[in-house]
């Protein structure tokens, strides 16, 4: 079994050697604009993209709750868009777009790519920003999901 790290740092330049997989929370309208994803924006062009073309031909493959999608953006470095929210907060919203179980579905398939990728996995405290999450329920499913099966795993607290 593999442990959680936690440090303060920039999940979009993950530390360590070997493959490393960025893992970040999306949302089920194909939206990409705010929190995390703008510093992934700035990093790379790739992940964006490729999001925008699995939402706009989500009729003809897997996007949707739970889904996951992997985007190699570096020789070693890959990154996770696994869409694990609900829409998106407005005004007039009334909850939280987090969906723990999509979440759950979309680690599990992480952490069995990951093992393919010989890979560790780093991310902000996914679903816990704009989502409107709890860690104390996202942290069991990471352990379960990726640090139970051996998957070493970073998060990284953004000062």
């Amino acid at each position: 079994m593999a442990e959680i790290t936690y440090v303060r740092g920039d999940a979009t330049t993950p530390q360590g050697k070997g493959v490393k997989v960025i893992a970040h929370v999306c949302n089920d309208l194909g939206g990409w604009g705010k929190g995390f994803v703008l510093a992934l924006s700035r990093r790379w062009p790739e992940p964006e993209a490729a999001y925008k073309c699995w939402h706009r031909e989500r009729a003809k493959n897997d996007f949707g709750l739970g889904g996951l999608q992997l985007v190699q953006v570096e020789p070693y470095v890959w990154v996770a868009n696994l869409v694990g929210q609900r829409g998106i907060r407005t005004g007039r919203s009334t909850g939280v777009p987090v969906r723990y179980e999509a979440i759950d579905t979309g680690l599990a398939a992480l952490g069995s790519r990951a093992l393919e990728l010989g890979a560790s996995v780093h991310m902000p405290r996914i679903g816990c920003g704009l989502a409107g999450g709890r860690w104390e329920k996202v942290e069991p499913l990471v352990t379960a999901r990726l640090a139970a099966r051996g998957v070493p795993v970073t998060v990284y607290d953004f000062d």
